[in-house]
């Protein structure tokens, strides 16, 4: 099996959270941003992550291919979402600040969907329009953006529990959550929660996805 994925996006990271933690043998496949025509030949449309199965047949649709992936062997592992409205929350208040900061950040980083000028061109061109804002004016007010993200981790994630708290055990309450936080790492000047930094550092462990302190901008 194949999974077709950018390294940064969130929805990516669901179908590889779950590859991960059941230890399922699945290629990882980098398409670069700008390639369209390579999603929708194998789905109709412009979307990642896409599962390619063992028959040979594509699935689109994170949360399909979670379900998919996490009933293979017979086992499902993930447990019944019970935070679905605390997430939405939290994303809402988020996401303006959160998106203002990564989007540039994810241009100054070596990641395998943007090896090529076209792809950050294009990249640029349709984010730039998402949050109203060139990414040079949005990389100088970072310390604007911080503030209000930092905000939101203090004030929205009281509720999230350690997996090492719940014996090791994933919800997709995690599969839901996890990505996008995860990707905050890439932020320097995030003021984590301390509750909040062990949650991302044990469902990186459990699930094998890296995280990116070591490159934060």
């Amino acid at each position: 099996m194949k999974l077709f994925v950018f390294d940064h996006c969130p929805f990516c990271i669901k179908a590889m959270m779950v590859a991960g933690l059941k230890k399922i043998d699945l290629e990882i496949v980098y398409l670069q941003n700008h390639d369209i025509n390579a999603r929708i030949e194998k789905v109709g449309e412009n979307l990642v992550p896409i599962l390619q199965k063992e028959d040979g047949s594509f699935m689109a649709e994170s949360l399909d291919i979670v379900i998919h992936l996490d009933a293979l062997d017979g086992n499902p592992l993930l447990l019944a979402n019970k935070h679905k409205e605390d997430i939405a929350r939290y994303l809402d208040a988020a996401g303006p600040f959160s998106s203002r900061l990564l989007y540039p950040r994810w241009l100054m980083i070596d990641l395998p969907e943007f090896q090529c000028q076209e792809a950050k061109d294009w990249f640029i061109a349709k984010k730039s329009k998402m949050i109203e804002q060139d990414f040079d004016d949005a990389f100088a007010r970072s310390e604007e953006y911080l503030d209000g993200l930092n905000q939101a981790l203090a004030e929205h994630l009281n509720w999230v529990r350690l997996p090492s708290e719940r014996n090791n055990e994933l919800a997709c309450d995690d599969v839901n959550l996890f990505p996008f936080l995860r990707n905050l790492t890439v932020i320097k000047g995030v003021d984590f929660p301390s509750h909040v930094r062990k949650y991302i550092d044990e469902v990186a462990a459990l699930t094998g996805i890296s995280l990116y302190d070591d490159v934060a901008v």
